[in-house]
């Protein structure tokens, strides 16, 4: 099981890194939109954790391109977001047309949550 964390700041990297390995999940992580299409291309995830905010792209561009790739559309994204879902114009009919399962917001969600999650998603082939 194979997860890309997209989450630009590099101590929260190396934390949830950590947390998801020692649940047994092998994981890829980048900093940037743009180093995340490249990684995907290398080597495709059974699931991807994203930050919304990021550098250059957004999250929501990073989805608007993950999402053209015919390949790429039954990979399971998961919001794990400092920003509340409710600041964003988007609503949830919006969020599953990008294959979002789940938004996460960070302050009220631990990372357990979302790693419990995103193991369940890949072992039932991404349905949650």
């Amino acid at each position: 099981m194979n997860v890309l964390i997209i989450e630009p700041d590099h101590i929260l990297t190396k934390v949830y890194k950590k947390a998801f390995e020692q649940a047994g999940l092998q994981v890829d992580c980048c900093g940037s939109a743009q180093e995340a299409i490249i990684k995907i291309d290398k080597n495709m995830p059974d699931a991807v954790v994203l930050e919304l905010q990021l550098a250059g792209h957004s999250g929501i561009e990073f989805l608007h391109e993950f999402r053209s790739y015919d390949d790429w559309q039954k990979v399971p994204v998961f919001i794990y977001s400092s920003v509340p879902e409710y600041a964003f114009a988007v609503d949830p009919k919006s969020w599953a047309a990008f294959g979002v399962k789940r938004y996460f917001y960070k302050p009220k969600s631990p990372i357990n949550l979302l790693i419990g999650v995103v193991k369940q998603a890949i072992s039932n082939g991404s349905d949650t």
